[in-house]
């Protein structure tokens, strides 16, 4: 099973360590900020940065790689259709890299900026993904650069990813991203339920990640744009009918971008 390690970054962001034990080298997760991993590194000496991974062009997750390569000569990997500085390997969509020993497949996500990137490792029925600012526990990202009919799209895509597959997103958005779903699904019992045990976490200063696939399915009202439930809702919101999927969809995110 992958290790991961989260590091509290800024005020909600989480920086995803990726451990390979047996080589004692760690590769790191759109490092907004180079501090967190260098106190984790100096506490840790045994391990080497090895690699960092990135997702997408935002400050807040690239804002610490020039720091973190110049002081150990890790290679940058992201994506290949955004400005990401000491990029050394540029990732296209359908791309499969070797990291560790594990196989990584690269997906296209625009939405939330036009050149995202997502990391799905299937890793011997034990799947992983490093989601960015595309999917988040209970919501997804706004949309800065793409179109509702990209990120749905692109969401679509990771639905159809294993219900067992473990989401590493970034941001820890889950409270306020549940209160808005049972705004959209009052009656969802899997909603209720989960921001239950969220508030409990979070009243306790403990973090939400990461999620499963098959939990987003049930809970989250950007993944279920074709739900009756929620097309009905969304309808009601925008004064019209709206037709399942994108058109949903769209009205859900402006919705939520106001809630």
């Amino acid at each position: 099973m992958s290790t991961f390690i989260a590091l509290p970054a800024f005020n909600d962001n989480y920086i995803w360590l990726l451990l390979d034990e047996q080589r004692q080298q760690v590769a790191v997760v759109d490092p907004g900020d180079a501090r967190p991993v260098v106190v984790w590194l100096g506490r840790n000496p045994e391990y080497s940065l090895s690699h960092i991974l990135v997702t997408h062009h935002h400050p807040d997750h690239v804002g610490g790689i020039n720091t973190l390569k110049a002081s150990t000569q890790c290679k940058v990997w992201g994506p290949a259709h955004e400005t990401i500085p000491g990029r050394d390997r540029a990732l296209e969509d359908g791309e499969r890299i070797s990291l560790f020993g594990l196989e990584l497949e690269v997906i296209a996500v625009p939405g939330h900026t036009l050149g995202h990137i997502a990391f799905f490792c299937d890793n011997a029925g034990d799947p992983w993904l490093l989601s960015g600012d595309t999917l988040f526990a209970g919501g997804c990202g706004r949309l800065f650069e793409g179109t509702p009919e990209q990120m749905h799209q692109s969401l679509s895509r990771l639905a159809a990813l294993p219900d067992s597959t473990r989401i590493y997103c970034t941001h820890e958005y889950t409270l306020a991203n549940l209160r808005f779903a049972q705004a959209v699904e009052p009656d969802n019992d899997d909603i209720r339920v989960r921001l239950e045990v969220v508030e409990e976490l979070r009243a306790d200063d403990r973090m939400t990640l990461p999620t499963d696939l098959a939990l987003e399915k049930r809970t989250n009202p950007f993944l279920r744009s074709e739900c009756d439930a929620v097309t009905q809702a969304a309808s009601a919101q925008a004064g019209r009918s709206l037709a399942p999927g994108p058109e949903t969809f769209a009205a859900v995110r402006k919705w939520k971008d106001s809630f």
